[in-house]
């Protein structure tokens, strides 16, 4: 096995293994989506975005190719294409960095601290320049209507404690549960 081959599936068991959910296409390691959730203290926070990533043979040395699948309002991501003008990503990736660093350092970072003055989506960075806060309810809006788990198809975070159940439901499990013993 060649070394980038060994790496693309080295980092992509390591994305894996942290808290994202990775769905392969085709079962190849080099095509995969990545649920992303907004940053905390960002207008973002709430979000869930399906993350579509695309490792080149030349992996690592040569930087993966990433672009939000459902919509999202910002300066540096292309509207129509999700395509992300992130310059670590574009011009000055390095074989140090890993997919976990993309998800953990980077796509935060660019949901954080937009750059209006390089913008794919100019209408976004001329309203973040103009009105900020129109600019985060904008954002808000689109989390809203594009951004939510069952968006991307992931089914919302289940809750563990029986605290959820009404009473009347909780019974009827009871009553389910009682009902399905062997003769």
């Amino acid at each position: 096995m060649s070394s980038p081959s060994k790496r693309r599936e080295m980092d992509l068991m390591k994305l894996m293994m942290s808290d994202y959910k990775v769905e392969l296409i085709n079962d190849g390691m080099q095509e995969f989506y990545v649920h992303f959730n907004g940053p905390i203290e960002s207008p973002y926070h709430g979000g869930v975005w399906r993350i579509r990533v695309e490792l080149p043979d030349a992996y690592p040395y040569k930087s993966p190719s990433i672009g939000f699948v459902n919509k999202i309002y910002h300066p540096n991501v292309d509207e129509m294409s999700g395509s992300v003008c992130l310059d670590v990503i574009n011009q000055t990736w390095s074989p140090m960095f890993d997919l976990v660093n993309v998800f953990e350092v980077f796509l935060p970072q660019l949901l954080l601290y937009p750059n209006p003055s390089d913008p794919l989506n100019g209408e976004a960075a001329a309203l973040m320049m103009s009105d900020k806060p129109a600019y985060e309810q904008r954002v808000k809006e689109y989390c809203e209507k594009y951004a939510k788990p069952e968006d991307i198809g992931a089914a919302p975070e289940e809750k563990s404690s029986d605290e959820e159940l009404s009473e009347d439901e909780y019974e009827s499990l009871d009553d389910e549960m009682a009902g399905q013993a062997d003769p």
